[in-house]
């Protein structure tokens, strides 16, 4: 029986996502095009992999058999190409931490290396990159890496690239709206949100827990600017954004800039431990251009008496 792997690739990803709309944006493909590519691999196992139903999408008895296997051969697929033609292929890196727009710093990093091929992919969050990266489904990844739980990072290793200064943001309700600057510490008294689920923003509880912020409000992540409009309509509240992160035009929101000390967002390029020894041909050239920005914008800058960092993201600092 022979399969087709973009068949399997189209049933792994929606065995993933448990939703074909999340799951054939992915891919970068309509909706109907993965059901049919699903349908068909069904057709050819002569077997039902997924239940659609108006509850959602789930896994068959014979789909969670047939998951694993099907992503050790997509793997080995990824590697029987690269064998030979990975240096035609862009290089693939998902990137995720959208709202705080990881793209402005990989593009600065990507224009410094003319002819550097990369092909940009969404990624959700750190754990669900980490994972494509572990099944060899990408060849980097770029946002802000911390300590995953259960061996989730097991086999990935990452370089620190940038350290971004955060502004608080605020409405202009609030009572420190009409500051300058402002301390961390001034912030303890108001609530931190989140514009996300508090539990998946990592960079957001270690500020929280070092300043001594104990009220965090979690939210939906539904773009951006619904998020500045919450920000907006709570003057009790406050949240963290990147200096140089471009914010659209909003009335009744505000940043103001942090010191004594300033916190420090960390970026980093993240791969597979073992690419050292069958690497992406363009990956090294990629960390190359990355240490070429930082010293052209002084992007790893950081000093202990007047910067704040998270513990994980310091030590990633040492040699």
């Amino acid at each position: 029986m022979d399969l087709d792997l973009a068949q399997v690739r189209g049933f792994v990803v929606a065995a993933e996502e448990l939703h074909f709309g999340r799951a054939a944006g992915r891919l970068g493909i309509s909706q109907q095009g993965l059901s049919k590519r699903v349908a068909r691999l069904e057709a050819t196992l002569r077997v039902r992999l997924l239940e659609r139903d108006a509850r959602g999408v789930g896994l068959t008895g014979a789909g969670q058999r047939f998951l694993e296997p099907a992503r050790r051969l997509l793997a080995q697929g990824d590697r029987a190409v690269a064998a030979v033609g990975c240096a035609a292929r862009p290089l693939r890196i998902d990137v995720w931490g959208h709202l705080y727009a990881p793209m402005r710093t990989l593009a600065q990093a990507v224009d410094v290396a003319p002819g550097l091929a990369v092909e940009p992919v969404p990624g959700r969050d750190l754990p669900s990159v980490a994972a494509a990266l572990q099944r060899g489904e990408s060849d980097a990844g770029f946002g802000r890496v911390h300590p995953l739980p259960d061996g989730g990072d097991a086999g990935l290793t990452h370089r620190l690239v940038r350290l971004e200064p955060v502004d608080a943001l605020l409405s202009t309700g609030h009572p420190l709206a009409d500051r300058d600057v402002l301390s961390p510490a001034e912030l303890r008294d108001s609530a931190l949100r989140y514009p996300a689920a508090v539990d998946r923003l990592d960079f957001l509880t270690r500020f929280a827990t070092r300043f001594g912020v104990a009220r965090r409000v979690g939210s939906t992540n539904l773009g951006l600017e619904h998020f500045l409009d919450e920000v907006r309509t709570d003057p009790s509240c406050f949240s963290l954004v990147p200096a140089d992160s471009p914010l659209p035009d909003r009335p009744g929101v505000r940043t103001v800039p942090l010191a004594d000390p300033t916190p420090l967002y960390a970026w980093s390029l993240l791969w597979r431990e073992d690419a050292s020894t069958d690497p992406h041909p363009r990956l090294d050239a990629l960390l190359r251009a990355f240490t070429t920005a930082a010293a052209r914008g002084r992007w790893l800058e950081y000093d202990p008496a007047r910067d704040w960092l998270p513990d994980p993201d310091e030590a990633a600092l040492r040699p």
